[in-house]
């Protein structure tokens, strides 16, 4: 057996306690004393919180019930510091012993109690436990926002530990989506700080992190030096859930270097500290390792028996990438035994668990070549070849020369830099032991006299160069501000320049139910005139008969003032700010709503625009969860390119005296597990030397003043980031274009 499914680095976030340093046990008595014999409850809140910071790094289950008593405790006497730390001390423990739920609503709660502070120390521990919190849920682009709310406000108020800490965690986020530069200086800002102020148990938690981003890169011998440092200090401060995770790691090393047995011995030593800790998921990694390390040794039904002890531990804490590895592990054991059929079920399992984590590593592209291999083996070529693709293309990111030229030369750099302060603190000492010989000597004064003035000439000259060293700093971030903010004004103007378009369409077809209502009210009015004349007679035949027509003419009034206030409803839905939460939504009456629309406000813009407009809607495609406001605006923007296109070449068409017909086609089809929708026209399409750069920001074709060039790369954001999906672009025979929209569907909706 000489291949082996890469396995997915485990990173341990640092979580905010004080890191005791003494015998766990001796401390444990000592405070257990110090809560029982404090009269004044607000100190033996303090010494609770101390408690539960060394129960954080024994036991995950006794933190979390310790942490609820300390909670309802600060409730009691409405101590705010108590139950702040309490709420964060619960999101973490909940968020590592696989309780996303009960960490989820901590972190409610926590949020609103800092809304009620305002106070920046509690906005910042609020945006680093959230950060926390969706870094192990692996949404990292979440995480990275948070952490970059927070280090600010830390470093604002001069705590420098928390500082070290949430750059440390930001670290692991730029690591999982293969940033490896990023990761890398931040985790060295950690270091630094950790080391100026001799904090060892902090230097751990980022050395084994550190050693993940090493071992990403590729650089084995230096990961594992890393990875042995960071045990060593976990051994000494007694940190249990440092030393697992780097033995963890240790095992993915090996893994990655075919070293089988030290990959199955670090991951066995990780599975006991992982029971002894109650950390199921670091189990479950950790059993999903062993099983590689046996499948490749060829002990298959040991690796079987491991795959599934991994899977019941994965599946009963809520971490994508626990349950991706579990089921990933047994897929290859499967696979090892060339049970192709057997295989794919659990790769797939591994892929779907991955469908909504900002990850974007290698392990991702190792899957689908795994699970491309199966395909191929029975049979299926199409599959396979889809699968092998997207393979290629993440390795090829990934590995990109300049991703790890960038990341290795902030290496070399960061090492430089330590040498060279050794240097120059050696160097510092003998200067002075020179200095003072010859003040000792009294021969040297003329040339220490000399040296002074050079040093104060020397130091003026540094104090102007530091000077303008800050004002260059000073105009380069209001530069960078100015930037940022202009960017955000155009996304702005993007957004409105599509609830203009989309209100100009809602306003052009509300027309048309509203011209019913007001002929038929006109004719109601006319029919009770006559119903009274009728009355006057004594006709009541006749009166009844007009009092039917009234009441068919009020039904009609009634349908199409519901159809406008649909219509409205629908614009109101639209212009809403987006909460981000996917819903089960009819993608065919989404795609053909906003067709409506789109169509209505050209027409309403240009009252002899007409075009053949041709749907096709597949009933399979059913329901599909999608974030309905921002799939809307997708829609909106890539019909209105298409109107956009027809329009402008029945303008040359007519000005050149050609004869042509503009038609824009809406197709939706379900593809086994996704759904495609198709907008194309007839228009002048788009030439091949700009296609790569019609998705890019602020790219436009259309004239000065006509288009902002972010609503296509808005809607591609949209659709590949916030659903995971494609959005593609082909050229048609007949000179058009083609946008395809491709959305994964969950298992649960095939």
């Amino acid at each position: 057996m000489k291949t082996v499914l890469k396995s997915i680095t485990i990173i341990v976030l640092m979580i905010f306690s004080s890191y005791l340093t003494q015998s766990q046990n001796a401390k444990l008595d000592s405070l257990d004393r110090l809560i029982r014999n404090e009269a004044d409850k607000k100190l033996r809140i303090r010494h609770m919180l101390e408690k539960s910071d060394l129960l954080a790094i024994i036991n995950l289950d006794s933190a979390i019930s310790f942490n609820l008593k300390i909670l309802d405790a600060s409730r009691q006497i409405n101590y705010g510091l108590g139950q702040e730390e309490a709420m964060l001390k619960l999101v973490h423990t909940y968020t590592y012993s696989g309780n996303s739920a009960a960490a989820l609503q901590q972190l409610s709660g926590l949020r609103q109690y800092v809304e009620q502070t305002g106070d920046s120390g509690s906005f910042a521990n609020y945006y680093s436990t959230a950060g926390l919190y969706y870094g192990m849920q692996s949404r990292y682009d979440s995480s990275i926002y948070f952490y970059e709310k927070a280090i600010p406000l830390y470093e604002k108020i001069g705590n420098r530990e928390r500082t070290a800490q949430s750059a440390s965690n930001l670290a692991i986020a730029f690591q999982q989506q293969s940033n490896y530069s990023m990761a890398l200086l931040y985790q060295q800002k950690a270091l630094r700080i950790q080391e100026e102020d001799g904090n060892i148990s902090s230097q751990a938690y980022t050395l084994v992190n550190m050693a993940n981003t090493y071992q990403n890169m590729g650089d084995n011998p230096r990961a594992e030096s890393y990875f042995l440092k960071s045990i060593d200090l976990a051994k000494r401060q007694q940190l249990t859930n440092v030393e697992l995770y780097a033995y963890t790691n240790l095992s993915s090393m090996f893994l990655e270097i075919e070293q089988w047995q030290k990959a199955y011995d670090n991951a066995i030593e990780a599975v006991k500290l992982g029971r002894r800790m109650g950390d199921k998921g670091i189990q479950a990694a950790s059993l999903s390792k062993a099983a590689l390390a046996k499948a490749n040794q060829s002990v298959s039904g040991e690796a079987l028996q491991l795959s599934k002890s991994a899977i019941a531990l994965a599946d009963s804490v809520n971490q994508p990438m626990i349950t991706q590895q579990a089921y990933s592990s047994i897929g290859f054991v499967l696979k090892s035994q060339q049970k192709w059929n057997e295989a794919i079920p659990y790769y797939e399992k591994a892929m779907a668990s991955l469908a909504d984590a900002d990850l974007f590593i290698e392990e991702n592209g190792s899957l689908y070549r795994e699970l491309s291999a199966c395909y191929e083996q029975i049979g299926y070529t199409a599959r396979a070849l889809e699968l092998y693709k997207k393979y290629t293309v993440i390795s090829d990111s990934i590995n990109s020369r300049e991703n790890i030229r960038r990341a290795t030369e902030l290496t070399m750099n960061y090492e430089f830099e330590k040498k060279e302060q050794a240097a120059r603190v050696l160097q510092r000492a003998k200067d002075e032991i020179y200095r003072t010989r010859m003040i000792g000597l009294g021969s040297g004064l003329f040339l220490s006299f000399i040296i002074i003035i050079g040093a104060l000439i020397g130091y003026r000259g540094k104090q102007r160069a530091n000077a303008q060293l800050r004002q260059q700093k000073t105009r380069i971030e209001d530069a960078l501000k100015r930037l940022k903010d202009t960017q955000s004004q155009l996304i702005q103007s993007e957004k409105m320049a599509s609830l203009g378009e989309l209100t100009a369409g809602i306003a052009h077809e509300i027309q048309n139910p509203l011209n019913f209502v007001n002929n038929f009210s006109e004719l109601s009015n006319e029919l009770i005139a006559e119903i009274r004349d009728e009355l006057a007679l004594g006709n009541y035949e006749g009166a009844n008969e007009l009092l039917n027509d009234v009441h068919e003419n009020l039904k009609k009034i009634t349908h199409h003032g519901k159809r406008a206030d649909g219509i409205v409803k629908g614009m109101l839905q639209h212009s809403r700010t987006s909460t981000g939460d996917k819903l089960p939504t009819d993608i065919n009456n989404l795609s053909d709503e906003y067709l409506r629309l789109a169509y209505h406000g050209m027409r309403a813009r240009d009252n002899s625009f007409n075009v053949n407009i041709i749907t096709e809607y597949d009933p399979a495609v059913g329901e599909v969860d999608v974030v309905p406001q921002d799939m809307g605006r997708v829609m909106l923007n890539l019909i209105n390119n298409a109107l956009y296109a027809v329009a402008e070449k029945t303008k040359k068409s007519r000005d050149n005296g050609e004869e042509y017909e503009p038609k824009v086609s809406l197709v939706t089809k379900r593809k086994e597990n996704a759904v495609e929708i198709r907008v194309s026209d007839n228009g002048d399409g788009i030439p091949d030397a700009i296609k790569d750069k019609v998705f890019q920001p602020f790219f436009t074709t259309k004239p000065t003043g006509q288009g902002t060039g972010l609503g296509l790369s808005l809607s591609y954001d949209i659709v590949t980031k916030v659903h995971g999906g494609e959005l593609l672009i082909h050229g048609l025979n007949d000179g058009g274009a083609e946008f395809i929209v491709r959305l994964p569907m969950a298992v649960n909706q095939t």
